[in-house]
């Protein structure tokens, strides 16, 4: 047991998939796992482990935002011996190639955060970057489920709502997305030593003011949700 989780060793599965609302983890746990059993509920952070064709795999919800998340992901690794860490969840999508629905696996990680400085230092550039094996097998997943999936830097943004930002600037060296974990998610892979990726469906458009329903995003997070369970099998 920690602050924020009430579970005992060996409660969560070597993978966790980690969505950032917790009724998602919810709706996960209920659509795609079988012999389901929660295993926490402090703060209403809700946790499930279950089994995806015979293999255990836990879903944790983790808030918004890298501060909020980097509190579970602490926890899951250093408590709970968790050594795959999949964060599952949706984008705003910056680049004219990639429609609603759309499944993106986050190569890399920009943000405006100051956890990299924080960390490092004035006068370091660190790149935040995903477990390689574990981005292979997911792209490759992707492709034998024939499920597209977009490979991409994705902008970890510090606040949802920043006027001030420069999108432009951001879409024109590349940037493909915006949401507000992959950075910190990287970073701390980095540090612990776990395997992570960001897998992401696009719920919105910046540039094309277009947005999914409540519907839309149930029935196309299932590909997200299949490449991400299928991809827990291989690990």
């Amino acid at each position: 047991m920690t602050t924020h989780i009430n579970a005992k060793m060996g409660d969560y599965a070597d993978t966790v998939l980690l969505p950032g609302d917790p009724l998602r983890a919810k709706y996960i746990a209920e659509n795609f796992l079988e012999d389901v059993v929660q295993v926490n509920e402090v703060r209403g952070a809700l946790g499930f482990t279950g089994t995806y064709k015979g293999k255990r795999v836990s879903v944790q919800g983790s808030g918004m935002g890298i501060p909020s998340m980097s509190i579970y992901i602490n926890e899951l690794v250093s408590a709970f011996g968790v050594k795959t860490i999949m964060r599952v969840g949706s984008f705003g999508a910056m680049a004219d190639s990639i429609q609603l629905g759309d499944v993106v696996l986050a190569s890399a990680a920009s943000t405006d955060s100051a956890v990299i400085a924080q960390t490092f230092g004035p006068g370091i550039y660190w790149s935040a970057t995903p477990d390689f094996e574990l981005l292979d097998t997911a792209y490759h997943t992707a492709e034998q489920l024939n499920i597209p999936v977009k490979v991409g830097n994705i902008f970890a943004a510090d606040r949802f709502y920043n006027d001030e930002l420069d999108m432009d600037k951001l879409k024109d060296y590349g940037v493909i997305g915006t949401e507000m974990e992959a950075a910190g998610l990287y970073l701390l892979a980095a540090k612990l030593k776990f395997r992570s990726l960001d897998i992401l469906t696009a719920s919105d458009h910046i540039y094309r003011d277009e947005a999914l329903s409540a519907k839309e995003r149930e029935t196309s997070f299932k590909d997200m949700m299949e490449v991400a369970l299928e991809t827990s099998l291989k690990f």
